[in-house]
C-alpha cells in the first residue's frame, strides 16, 4: 500500500514474511502496558495459518523508523457472512495500539484504505484507541470484559468470590479431581473434543482444529492447555494465553459431567493458583455478551464486567456486518444448529466458523 505520511507518522504494511520485522513488532507490542495477546503478530499469523483468513499488520513509525503504533487486521471472507476487515480477527481485543496521538488517526485511515481496497463494507476494530470522527460508530453495549488482580493466596482468592459460588468451588475441590497443563498432542485432542461438545450445546459452529494448533505453536510458552479430570476421564479443559502479567483462559470445553463434578470451578481456581506461581498479577476471564449466562457466571466469581469498546466503520449505503449469534436474525439458526447430530456439526462447523472471525 502507499505510505501515509505527515511530519511525525508514517504508516505502512509490515512484511510478516520477514522474521526480523515480526520480532521487532512483537518486542514493541510486549513492551506496551496497554497491549493484549491479540496485538501480537503471532495472533494474526496463527489465525491466518489456522483459518486461511489473511493477516495484515499496519505499523506506524517516526521518520527515524521507530514504531509508535500498530494495528493487526484479519481479512475475513465468508460466503454466508460476507467480507469484513477486523482488528483483530477471532479475538476480543486488538484494535489500535499507539503511543502517538497522530498515529491513531493515521492507522485508522490506513485500515479503511485497506478495507476499500479489499472490497470490505465493514471495518471493525475491537478495543484499542477510538479513531474518532463522524465516519466511525463506537459501541460499548454488546460485550463485557472480565479482569481483576489475582489475590495473594488460595484463601484470599476464595474470599474474593461471593459466598454462594465459593461453596461450589469448595465442593469441587473436595471431589479429588486431577489438574494438569501442557501443550502435547494428547491434551490438544482432549481439549478439542470437549470444546466441540460445549460449542454444539450453545448452538454455534466450531472453529477449525487447525486454529488452536496454530495459536499454540506460534505462542509457544505463552499459551497452554489446562485440563481437569476424574480417575483418568477428562471433564474440562481450556486454552490459556499469557501476556502482560495476565493469564487469559480463552477457548474452553467441558463434558456432560462437568457441572455435577464442579470441574469448571476447579479448573479456573487452580489456574489462578498456577498463574500466581508463574509470577502473574491478573486473571482475565475474557469477554461475554451482555445479558448472557456466561457473563452472569463470571460475576459469581467476583469479577465486575466492564463494557468493551468496539469501533465500526461502514461504507456509505451499506449495512454493518453482524455475526452476533444473539441477533434476532440468527436465533432460529442457533436452535436448529443445536439439533444437528454432533458428528455432522463437527464436520461442517469449521467451514462456517472460518467466516465468523
Amino acid at each position: 500500500m502507499n505510505a501515509i505520511v505527515d511530519l511525525s507518522v508514517i504508516v505502512g504494511e509490515a512484511r510478516l514474511s520477514d522474521p526480523a520485522v515480526v520480532a521487532e513488532i512483537d518486542a514493541w507490542v510486549c513492551a506496551q502496558p496497554g497491549s493484549t495477546p491479540f496485538h501480537r503478530p503471532a495472533w494474526i499469523m496463527g489465525v491466518e495459518a489456522g483459518t486461511g483468513q489473511k493477516a495484515i499488520m499496519l505499523v506506524a513509525r517516526t521518520p527515524a523508523g521507530e514504531i509508535n503504533g500498530v494495528l493487526p487486521l484479519t481479512h475475513i471472507r465468508s460466503a454466508l457472512f460476507g467480507k469484513a476487515l477486523v482488528g483483530s480477527g477471532f479475538a476480543v481485543d486488538g484494535g489500535i495500539l499507539a503511543t502517538h496521538r497522530k498515529a491513531i488517526a493515521k492507522l485508522a485511515d490506513a485500515a479503511w484504505y485497506q478495507a476499500e481496497r479489499l472490497g470490505c463494507d465493514t471495518l471493525e476494530l475491537r478495543g484499542g484507541e477510538a479513531p474518532g470522527g463522524a465516519s466511525w460508530q463506537n459501541k460499548a453495549d454488546a460485550y463485557l470484559g472480565f479482569s481483576r488482580a489475582l489475590a495473594a493466596d488460595d484463601e484470599a482468592e476464595l474470599k474474593a468470590v461471593p459466598k454462594r459460588h465459593r461453596a461450589e468451588i469448595r465442593k469441587g475441590l473436595g471431589n479429588d479431581l486431577q489438574f494438569e497443563t501442557g501443550r502435547d498432542q494428547r491434551l490438544r485432542d482432549i481439549h478439542y473434543r470437549l470444546y466441540c461438545q460445549s460449542v454444539h450445546n450453545l448452538g454455534t459452529p466450531v472453529f477449525p482444529r487447525a486454529l488452536f494448533d496454530a495459536i499454540l505453536d506460534r505462542f509457544g510458552a505463552d499459551a497452554d492447555i489446562a485440563m481437569v479430570s476424574k480417575d483418568g476421564k477428562p471433564l474440562s479443559a481450556v486454552i490459556s494465553l499469557y501476556h502482560g502479567g495476565a493469564c487469559m483462559p480463552y477457548w474452553h470445553g467441558a463434558g456432560l459431567e462437568a457441572r455435577a463434578m464442579r470441574s469448571n470451578e476447579v479448573l479456573y481456581f487452580t489456574l489462578m493458583r498456577q498463574a500466581r506461581e508463574r509470577g502473574l498479577t491478573h486473571f482475565d476471564f475474557g469477554r461475554s455478551k451482555v445479558g448472557t449466562g456466561p457473563a452472569a457466571w463470571k460475576k459469581t466469581w467476583g469479577f465486575e464486567g466492564d463494557p468493551l469498546g468496539y469501533h465500526l466503520r461502514t461504507a456509505p449505503g451499506k449495512e454493518t456486518r453482524d455475526v452476533n449469534p444473539l441477533s434476532p436474525q440468527y436465533r432460529r439458526k442457533v436452535e436448529l444448529w443445536k439439533k444437528l447430530p454432533l458428528p455432522v456439526a463437527n464436520l461442517i462447523g469449521p467451514h462456517i466458523a472460518r467466516g465468523l472471525g
